[in-house]
């Protein structure tokens, strides 16, 4: 039987991709989805978060059990015209509309923010206009936002740090015919 914990205790895990990024969302109105936000940018390793005219304040994010806001920056901007992203940094939105990239085939800047649209709502046509890229996610229907901005993170994750090739049988690198 394979061990299969055995890889969270290695020194080197996880594999840390080259860049940096952050993740936020426009007109967030939920605390508990900005903290289920920020503690999976904690754990994808992001260099911050942000929100872009949002409803609350940061440390009322309380889904936040890892203390994200303790150990990365969040930037709470009131509008698009606050908004101050590193020199470089390319501006990559979230959202599901027909002329976006599929995100399985988008190559991910080295240095990037992810900005997701409001839980009940889309990227406002501003920010859409302020973006480099506009990414989509392979799915029927918008899923709960916090949700997104993990897929988008694991999708960067993967596709840039490296990792084992998946094999071509079921199971990990190490599977037996």
């Amino acid at each position: 039987m394979p061990n299969r914990g055995s890889n969270v205790h290695l020194s080197n895990w996880p594999p840390t991709p080259r860049g940096y990024f952050g993740i936020g969302a426009e007109r967030m109105s939920k605390a508990l989805n900005l903290g289920n936000l920020m503690r999976s940018a904690h754990g994808f390793g992001a260099s911050f978060t942000f929100t872009i005219g949002a409803t609350y304040q940061a440390l009322e994010a309380v889904a936040d059990t890892s203390k994200g806001r303790n150990h990365l920056p969040h930037y709470n901007w009131n509008g698009l015209e606050e908004m101050a992203l590193p020199a470089g940094c390319q501006l990559v939105g979230v959202e599901l509309i027909e002329e976006a990239i599929d995100l399985p085939s988008f190559r991910h800047p080295i240095r990037a923010a992810y900005v997701l649209g409001p839980e009940l709502g889309s990227l406002s046509p501003p920010l859409v206009e302020k973006c480099d890229y506009i990414v989509k996610i392979p799915t029927r229907f918008c899923v709960n936002v916090a949700m997104a901005g993990a897929i988008v993170m694991y999708d960067r994750v993967k596709s840039l740090a490296r990792f084992a090739d998946r094999p071509i049988r079921v199971g990990g690198p190490d599977a037996k015919a």
